[in-house]
């Protein structure tokens, strides 16, 4: 018997054990089901004050269920399972997504999919806790201030030193991001980190040929 008889033996006898009955179907499916539906629980109570999507949030709770069927088709056949092999892999996902934190939402429903497809219910069961503890806890953390943009339209006889001298006066740094000239004169966007962002923009609105500002809150880097 050649090294590739073996593995073909092997493989086969593991896909002749691994046949599901329905109980077990039964079990995995309801088993996943409640761990969506926590899932989705936990999205709806981490982002209803900021970026919640119903959408997402269903998505999230559809998304176990099927991957749990997908692992159990793909452990039970070794036909399906190469099908699914070939068939999943010309699947291409072109929404982008938007925050960070779906990313973790989404990586986590898949794994559960997964985790739970192969009934190993313990290990998805300590990964949903972990996760749980991770997500509310790392957002009691203090985080520094975020920076403001500090968009300024100033005529042609403006002088962009005098501009800068009046923002430093509430900007320690203070980093210019863009300028762009016009034929009205120049915009400016300007990066800067303060606590009393009124009196910076009086100060700015008080410069010589000034013709507008205004202050914009952004999170992140800010790319032109």
């Amino acid at each position: 018997m050649t090294f590739n008889d073996i593995i073909k033996k092997t493989v086969i006898e593991n896909m002749q054990n691994n046949t599901l009955s329905m109980t077990n179907v039964s079990v995995t499916i309801g088993i996943c089901i409640i761990f969506a539906l926590y899932i989705y629980a936990i999205y709806y109570a981490a982002n209803k004050k900021s970026f919640y999507s119903k959408q997402l949030g269903i998505t999230l709770a559809v998304l176990p269920v099927i991957t749990a069927g997908i692992i159990m088709a793909m452990q039970s056949n070794l036909v399906v399972s190469l099908g699914m092999v070939g068939a999943l892999s010309i699947i291409r996902f072109r929404t982008a997504v938007k925050e960070p934190k779906d990313m973790v939402f989404l990586f986590w429903s898949i794994s559960t999919g997964i985790i739970l497809g192969a009934m190993n219910y313990e290990l998805a069961l300590i990964i949903a806790i972990a996760v749980t503890l991770l997500i509310f806890l790392l957002e009691l953390l203090p985080g520094g201030r975020a920076s403001v943009l500090l968009v300024v339209n100033m005529d042609e006889e403006g002088d962009e030193d005098e501009l800068m001298n009046a923002v430093k006066q509430y900007v320690k740094v203070p980093r210019i991001k863009s300028r762009n000239r016009t034929k009205r004169g120049t915009d400016y966007i300007i990066e800067c980190k303060t606590s009393q962002e009124k009196k910076l923009l009086d100060a700015a609105s008080s410069v010589n040929h000034i013709l507008s500002t205004s202050l914009i809150a952004h999170d992140g880097e800010a790319v032109y």
